[in-house]
C-alpha cells in the first residue's frame, strides 16, 4: 500500500489545516484536539504523550506564532494509517522564522482522522 495519492493528501490537508488554524489563533486545546488521546508528540522540547502535554506545549508558544506547511511526501501505510512528511515554517512577530521538517502519522479513529505521532526535526 506504499505510495501517495490525492486522496491521502486531501485527508492530510484536512487534518493539518485544522491544526494550522488552531496554532495560528493560539488555541492550544484545539491544537491538541487534532491528536489522538494517546498521541506521541515531539516538538523542539522533550516529548510528551497525550493531549494534555500537547496543549501545554502549544500554550507555551508565543502569541502571534503561525505555521505554514508544505507536504513533501505521503504514504498510505495501512487502511487506517497515513504517513506525512512536511516542510514547516513557524513564523513569529519578534524573531526569525524557524524552519523544521515534520513527520506525522494520522490514524483513523471513530471520530475521524487524527494525528497519532508528531516528530519535528530541525536540520542545520
Amino acid at each position: 500500500m506504499a505510495g501517495s495519492t490525492t486522496h491521502d493528501e486531501t485527508i492530510l490537508r484536512t487534518v493539518l489545516d485544522g491544526w494550522k488554524s488552531a496554532v495560528d489563533s493560539h488555541q492550544p486545546d484545539l491544537v491538541a484536539a487534532r491528536f489522538t488521546e494517546d498521541a506521541i508528540f515531539q516538538g523542539l522540547h522533550p516529548y510528551s504523550v497525550g493531549r494534555p502535554g500537547i496543549a501545554a506545549y502549544y500554550a507555551s508558544q508565543p502569541l502571534g506564532m503561525t505555521a505554514a506547511y508544505r507536504i513533501l511526501e505521503t504514504r498510505h501505510l495501512a487502511e487506517d494509517l497515513i504517513l506525512g512528511y512536511l516542510d514547516v515554517d513557524f513564523s513569529f512577530t519578534d524573531r526569525p522564522t524557524v524552519n523544521v521538517y515534520l513527520s506525522i502519522l494520522l490514524r483513523r479513529t471513530d471520530a475521524g482522522w487524527a494525528i497519532t505521532h508528531y516528530q519535528v526535526s530541525r536540520l542545520q
